[in-house]
């Protein structure tokens, strides 16, 4: 389970930060947070909280779908990864799910009844402002995001794993390029797979469709680590808590560098990082890196 959040805006005791007070939910396997926001359009179906040391925790919470997602899932996830961004308190956030699932793909069970005749534009328009728009999301969020991938990711839920910053999985997760399964694209995949395994294998996973296990995922460079189910969130937790306790904008400008570094040209991407460094350097954050070496003593990263 994940670490109890605590609330900075409540007089209530306690250390868990809420929302909206609401009892607890069941967690499934790898629950990774509290009780979801108390927004009008929340059912609990993504639920959001953050710890005292400021990662924000937001967990997929439709376990008997395997966490197939839905627009409202989609643009609730959207919303508060860039809350994160805009939030100082937020240092680091984990993205997980409950139950057998991460995330089993788009519920297309789910999806609206067409109203009129599909017009030229609809489908790419679909795909622009839902699947890319989150997968965009992921990584344009200024704060580090970890992937706790609890069971089966397929197709736009393993996409959304695969733009986190950093990937977990548990040993029974499964990931899987299902679109082909279904006579269908992919939506964001092929910009992230050749980018993480090559062209020839990323061609491989779409063009066949097979599961691919937790252990494969990580020998292929999928994922960063595997490791026992019931470990995940502990693990998750541990390294979210590292994450949160470093130089904040010195981690989103390093983001910022690495992925655009995989589309640019090198004088492009040597003039960004010297842009980079000369911003970084008027931080509070760097001056402080500094005097700790030199002080020879543990930094004390404010995230400023």
């Amino acid at each position: 389970m994940s670490p109890e959040p605590v609330h900075r805006d409540t007089a209530r005791p306690g250390p868990v930060r809420r929302d909206a007070a609401r009892p607890e939910p069941v967690r499934g396997d790898a629950a990774g947070a509290g009780p979801a926001e108390g927004t009008p359009q929340d059912d609990d179906t993504v639920l959001h909280s953050t710890t005292d040391s400021g990662v924000s925790w937001i967990t997929l919470n439709r376990p008997e779908a395997m966490n197939a997602l839905s627009p409202e899932q989609r643009e609730r996830i959207i919303a508060l990864l860039a809350d994160a961004s805009a939030d100082p308190a937020v240092r680091a956030v984990v993205l997980t799910g409950t139950g057998r699932g991460f995330c089993a793909g788009a519920d297309l069970r789910g999806a609206p009844d067409r109203v009129r005749e599909r017009l030229p534009g609809d489908v790419a328009r679909t795909i622009r402002l839902g699947a890319q728009r989150l997968v965009a999301a992921v990584l344009d969020c200024e704060k580090p995001v970890i992937a706790a991938v609890n069971g089966t990711a397929a197709g736009i839920g393993a996409h959304l794993a695969f733009a986190c910053d950093l990937v977990l999985a548990a040993d029974t997760a499964r990931f899987i390029e299902v679109f082909v399964r279904r006579g269908l694209v992919p939506d964001g995949g092929a910009y992230l797979l050749p980018r993480l395994v090559g062209p020839q294998r990323a061609k491989e996973l779409m063009f066949f469709g097979d599961a691919l296990s937790a252990a494969d995922a990580e020998r292929i460079g999928l994922v960063n680590r595997t490791v026992e189910a019931g470990e995940l969130a502990a693990v998750a937790a541990a390294w979210a808590e590292r994450l949160a306790a470093g130089p904040t904008r010195a981690l989103a400008l390093t983001k910022q560098l690495v992925n655009d570094a995989l589309t640019g040209d090198r004088a492009t991407a040597f003039a960004a990082e010297a842009a980079a460094q000369e911003i970084n350097m008027t931080t509070r954050d760097a001056a402080e890196g500094v005097a700790s070496f030199t002080e020879r003593r543990t930094p004390d990263f404010r995230g400023r």
